[in-house]
């Protein structure tokens, strides 16, 4: 049972050193974009891993913009985003995040620039239609659990003209994205099933109005 659509914040973070020969310039004298870029990994790691429950943050890519192989990295781009159903910890996180690779980048000699955009806001499921998938759920034997959804689906939009409610169904391993996903027939059939309870129990609700 589905209880809100988590929001995503994404981060482009353009980091601009100074070329040099990787052979030749000593290394307490670098401003190496790649090594303040790598930094900031690891700060988008510890702001995931430090968040609220079912808060997460994941650096995406890493490119350096010039190929050579030898030379020290001058201009390095970093994509990251941080998806969450806790809205003061998703605004505090980005301000933390932008001071903390900032600061790390200005150690090293290297600027960088960030560029913040808002995905997907978090949309609440209504209550009315969560406590009536727990009741179908419940009428069917089935044990279940209040969860926030980390994916963006269309519900998020459907959630903004009338009453939304979404149902999840378990994915072995909880694995997807990956060619490892697998659902069981079984559990899509159950997912089904109340589905249609849920339905019908709405349906005998003429006055149903969002929670």
């Amino acid at each position: 049972m589905v209880t809100a659509i988590a929001g995503i914040e994404r981060l482009l973070a353009s980091f601009l050193g100074r070329p040099d020969h990787a052979g030749t310039r000593p290394m307490h004298d670098r401003r190496d974009a790649m090594v303040a870029a790598a930094h900031a990994v690891l700060a988008v790691n510890r702001e995931g891993c430090g968040g609220p429950p079912h808060s997460v943050a994941t650096a995406t890519q890493v490119v350096n913009t010039r190929h050579a192989p030898n030379v020290v990295p001058a201009s390095v781009q970093l994509r990251a985003e941080m998806r969450g159903t806790d809205a003061g910890w998703l605004n505090s996180a980005k301000q933390r995040l932008t001071e903390d690779i900032l600061t790390q980048a200005r150690a090293l000699g290297v600027n960088v620039s960030f560029d913040w955009t808002s995905d997907n806001e978090i949309v609440q499921t209504a209550r009315s239609i969560q406590d009536t998938v727990a009741q179908a759920a419940s009428k069917a034997g089935l044990a279940w659990e209040a969860v926030p959804s980390g994916a963006t689906h269309d519900a998020a939009h459907i959630g903004r003209r009338c009453p939304m409610g979404m149902i999840f169904v378990p994915s072995r391993a909880g694995r997807s994205h990956c060619p490892e996903e697998w659902t069981d027939i079984a559990d899509i059939a159950t997912g089904v099933r109340i589905l249609g309870d849920t339905l019908r129990i709405l349906d005998r609700q003429p006055d149903f109005v969002a929670g």
